[in-house]
């Protein structure tokens, strides 16, 4: 009775069971996306269709496949296969499974795969822990994280697996799996929609399908249409993490489109921060660090305009502030470009790091002390205001005469006279 009892409970589980989880693909070929991967004749899939995979860390955002990628190991592979959650998972499960899979290689020589799904949760004491089981060879470690594996695991345990970076999916890709969530369900679109769904998804397998089941259910026996979509849609479609990863990336591309003088990617990384939930007062440093660094004195205008806004940010807050950061932003994308100023400090601060501080010549030390003069200290000085040819000596030290550090860009206001 109770095999039967459980038979009957596990066919209305997968009855009711998201339809993400109903459509999640079994073997690679029903796989959408990731062929850079798993692709014909890559690597990681000769390695699960020999059933030989090697301890391997999958990384890439939300519903991009990665435990799919796991679920289809363990029903290909004649491995003992066990399987953790970071979130849930302590010190003690981990070295039950170690000896469950020291058991099974010495009973039977059958090795163990332990699949890790959001491994970046595991704190240093768990991971040491997990370490000897992988460096000995004893389990096959899979794990699965959203956030940047080098920010949160170990060098040790890094080094001991191969690293996959899968990518967010298509609007193509994710179109394909609207299609095939709509012929489970018995659903039909109005013309447009199954491209709604998968632009609103955001790259995720998982959202787009969860968006089509809801909108389905509310539309009924009739097409599902825009509307159902948006209303089905609450969630935005946001790959945007404050502490990891993006935090660093999505600077970068602003400092990088700002440089090039892209205005309009300048404004979109501007709003994909914001919008991700990025501390204002970080965008408006980084604005005054590039005013200085890529525009300098083409437009000395770019640092009181980059200042302006950070002490806008302060007083105002958000979210009103995005106003005085994106006038900032385009301000500092249409600003004629020069790094002028940056490279001849890096290039003194070269010459101060190999030669020392070279003393400045007798004739520009002070001479304001009683006994300086004695010292020769202001001796051959001449006042530039009253001899026009005190504004053409080298005041550079001895040692470091005629050496130029600073050379005008030719752009904007920086032009050479």
């Amino acid at each position: 009775m109770t095999d039967l009892f459980g038979d009957a409970a596990s066919q209305s589980l997968a009855r009711q069971a998201p339809l993400a989880q109903r459509l999640r693909p079994g073997r690679l070929d029903e796989l959408v996306g990731q062929q850079h991967v798993v692709g014909p004749g890559k690597a990681l899939r000769r390695a699960i269709e020999e059933d030989r995979v090697p301890s391997i860390i999958l990384y890439g955002p939300p519903g991009s496949g990665k435990t799919t990628l796991a679920r289809i190991v363990a029903r290909a592979t004649g491995a003992s296969f066990e399987e953790l959650s970071a979130v849930s998972a302590t010190v003690g499960n981990v070295r039950e499974v170690l000896g469950r899979a020291r058991e099974s290689l010495g009973a039977n020589g059958r090795r163990t795969i332990l699949f890790l799904d959001e491994i970046h949760r595991f704190n240093k004491a768990q991971q040491d822990a997990l370490l000897p089981g992988v460096e000995e060879g004893l389990v096959t470690l899979i794990g699965a994280t959203t956030e940047n594996p080098y920010f949160s695991l170990n060098s040790a345990l890094l080094s001991r697996s191969q690293l996959y970076e899968l990518e967010a999916l298509t609007t193509e890709e994710l179109q394909e799996i609207v299609a095939r969530g709509a012929t489970e369900l018995g659903a039909t679109f109005e013309p447009g929609v199954e491209e709604l769904i998968a632009r609103r998804a955001g790259g995720d397998a998982r959202s787009a399908l969860g968006i089509l089941e809801v909108a389905s259910q509310t539309a009924g026996s009739v097409p599902i249409s825009e509307d159902h979509v948006t209303d089905a849609a609450r969630k935005r479609p946001l790959l945007y993490d404050r502490g990891g990863d993006a935090h660093y990336d999505f600077i970068s591309a602003w400092i990088k489109s700002t440089r090039a003088s892209d205005v309009q990617a300048s404004v979109y990384y501007l709003a994909a921060m914001l919008e991700g939930g990025e501390d204002a007062r970080f965008v408006a440093r980084r604005m005054i660090i590039l005013a200085s660094e890529d525009i300098g004195n083409a437009d000395p205008r770019a640092l009181m305009v980059a200042v302006a806004a950070a002490q806008a940010a302060e007083h105002v807050g958000l979210p009103e502030a995005r106003l005085n950061l994106a006038q900032a932003a385009v301000y500092l994308a249409r600003a004629p470009k020069s790094n002028a100023s940056y490279a001849a400090l890096n290039a003194a601060t070269a010459a101060v790091r190999e030669r020392g501080n070279q003393l400045p010549p007798d004739a520009l030390r002070s001479a304001s002390y009683a006994g300086a003069k004695k010292l020769g200290r202001g001796e051959g000085y001449v006042y530039p205001h009253e001899n026009p040819a005190g504004f053409e000596v080298d005041c550079l030290p001895e040692a470091l005469k005629g050496t130029v550090f600073y050379t005008p860009s030719g752009n904007g206001e920086e032009a050479e006279s």
